[in-house]
């Protein structure tokens, strides 16, 4: 059986929304542990018992408390410990909300800020209102792209800058507000597996059979199912 931890909720992206979002997915995986505030919660010893993290969480503590979620020195599970994780052949995927992540300007939030921003590989600049956003589906051929068609949703149009050189893209979005801009890609860290979607703003986005499709092929990947 495996065994996957969802961090979830903030301000902006209520847990209730990924909650309900992944719930088609218990036919597959019915071992699914969600955690809403994981600054004292989960430590790095933690991180060993589950096969998946989903990272669909934003840098604020809950959805009440607009604090940073890791500040240096303080949380019990770091970036670092995160990424230890994933070296050690732990699966990660981050989606939407968990790619959200920019520059801090006080040291003790910036520097933990960066390292999640090394890990997951990309850095949140802005996004337009929401609007219909293109994802466009190249390479067809990936385990997580396999049977995914082009698909268009009304999200927000994550507009990023992608600072890991090993990224491999296989999902694009455009959309009239916004430039055209990478919306998925994958990363092999050490013995672990990283994938980063950007949508899933809202719930509509989440119930869109092709992301639906996308979804469980990346976990399967992350997981190497």
């Amino acid at each position: 059986m495996k065994k996957i931890l969802v961090l979830a909720g903030d301000i902006w992206h209520p847990a209730e929304v990924i909650r309900t979002g992944l719930s088609y997915l218990s036919e597959f995986y019915d071992s699914m542990e969600f955690m809403e505030d994981a600054k004292d919660m989960l430590s790095a010893g933690d991180l060993k018992q589950y096969d998946l993290i989903i990272c669909c969480k934003g840098n604020n503590l809950t959805s009440g408390n607009t604090s940073p979620w890791f500040e240096q020195g303080v949380n019990e599970a770091t970036p670092c410990d995160l990424r230890k994780y994933v070296e050690d052949g732990g699966g990660f995927l981050s989606v939407h909300a968990g790619n959200s992540f920019g520059e801090m300007k006080e040291e003790r939030f910036d520097i933990p800020a960066r390292e999640y921003i090394n890990l997951v590989g990309c850095r949140f600049v802005t996004h337009p209102s929401r609007c219909p956003v293109n994802y466009q589906i190249s390479p067809a051929s990936h385990p997580v792209t396999e049977g995914v068609k082009d698909f268009t949703v009304r999200d927000e149009h994550y507009q990023i800058e992608l600072t890991a050189k090993d990224a491999l893209i296989l999902m694009t979005s455009s959309s009239k507000d916004g430039a055209d801009m990478p919306a998925g890609y994958v990363r092999e860290i050490g013995q672990g597996r990283l994938c980063a979607l950007m949508p899933g703003h809202i719930l509509d986005v989440w119930k869109n059979p092709e992301f639906q499709k996308l979804l469980l092929n990346a976990i399967n990947w992350c997981i190497k199912k």
